[in-house]
């Protein structure tokens, strides 16, 4: 039966952690552990998670000694899963019940998947679901697929094994560190698309990717675009010449513009198409 690790990387969302755990005690699979990192927290989140999870084995609760941010943290979460199957669940979030299970059916199925990802549903601050988040697509992977416009999001679960081939998270990253985890995933292999949702997604103020967060993550992005071009040795995407280094994002996004014009969106929903 294969192991489950669900990894949270915990900032001061201890006011939000009840829904979470509520959560994954509700699973319907049985085989999983989840590793919690909290990142020298400033407020009671630390006292309020341990006082959900007690002495509960399949929780293991590590702790970061000064902050060191979001691709450090989710980086330490990994250094500690024993499960065959990973996937990053934000402490402010929630998984439906079936998230689990339902996932690890993908790669029963069909074992030589490397990932697979689900829908997710947008939520209001008290995790009151809203609408399914439109932006979660199925897409066609190739090496100049990089995630632009936004095809995926959460619930992305992988391979342990997988992950381990490549370098890993960049714990220098404070944001975009999801989609850099995709992008070194998906160099390795296919994914499942799950079109339904399994990932409750809560939009709040204080959330990290959210409100004013953004142009500091788009500029996060653009890196990450351009360290995976570096990384696939692409020289030139759309007859333009990928810089040697970088310097700006709007230089990187430039390049692909391409990718949200119709005729290139008509070609990959072709693709995907005959892909099924």
């Amino acid at each position: 039966m294969i192991k489950f690790s669900i990894l949270i990387a915990n900032y001061n969302n201890g006011k939000y952690f009840r829904d979470c755990y509520n959560s994954l005690i509700s699973q319907t699979y049985e085989n999983w552990e989840v590793i919690i990192v909290d990142d020298a927290s400033t407020d009671n989140s630390v006292e309020i998670i341990k006082s959900f999870i007690g002495k509960d084995p399949r929780f293991k609760l590590y702790y970061n000694t000064t902050n060191q941010g979001c691709g450090f943290t989710k980086r330490e979460c990994m250094k500690y899963a024993e499960g065959e199957v990973c996937a990053y669940l934000d402490p402010d979030d929630a998984l439906y019940p079936e998230a689990m299970e339902r996932t690890v059916q993908e790669f029963l199925n069909e074992n030589s998947i490397v990932a697979a990802y689900s829908q997710m549903m947008l939520c209001s601050e008290d995790l009151i679901p809203d609408k399914v988040f439109a932006g979660t697509k199925k897409f066609y992977n190739d090496r100049y697929f990089f995630n632009c416009p936004i095809q995926f999001a959460h619930f992305f679960t992988f391979k342990k094994e997988i992950y381990l081939k490549g370098s890993g998270i960049n714990p220098m990253l404070t944001s975009a560190v999801d989609q850099d985890l995709y992008l070194k995933i998906l160099e390795h292999g296919d994914v499942r698309y799950i079109k339904e949702p399994l990932y409750l997604y809560r939009l709040h103020s204080n959330g990290i990717s959210q409100h004013s967060a953004k142009p500091k993550a788009k500029e996060s992005f653009a890196k990450v675009i351009h360290d995976t071009m570096k990384r696939r040795g692409i020289k030139k995407i759309n007859n333009q010449m990928v810089p040697e280094t970088y310097t700006n994002s709007q230089e990187i996004y430039e390049l692909l513009d391409y990718q949200t014009n119709k005729l290139h969106r008509l070609i990959n929903k072709i693709k995907v198409t005959l892909n099924l």
